[in-house]
């Protein structure tokens, strides 16, 4: 019985363990930010274009079939 206690505990520590290793991949983005009239932003202290970053997540790209050509 205590064997069967230890294996259910140490599952419980286990499987989550593994599920945090396959967290989504993400990577940044920066768009320059536009004002009213179109034009880029400068920022007056670094004199550069100001930028909004995102944290976008990396999706995996699947491949699908070709489709057939119709015949004529």
């Amino acid at each position: 019985m205590k064997k069967l206690l230890a294996l259910l505990v140490a599952a419980a520590f286990v499987v989550p363990a593994m599920a945090a290793d396959e967290a989504p991949k993400t990577r940044k983005v920066c768009v320059d930010v536009q004002g009213k009239d179109g034009k880029p932003v400068v920022d007056p202290k670094t004199k550069k274009n100001k930028q909004e970053c995102k944290e976008v997540k990396a999706h995996k790209k699947h491949e699908g079939t070709a489709v057939p050509e119709k015949k004529k």
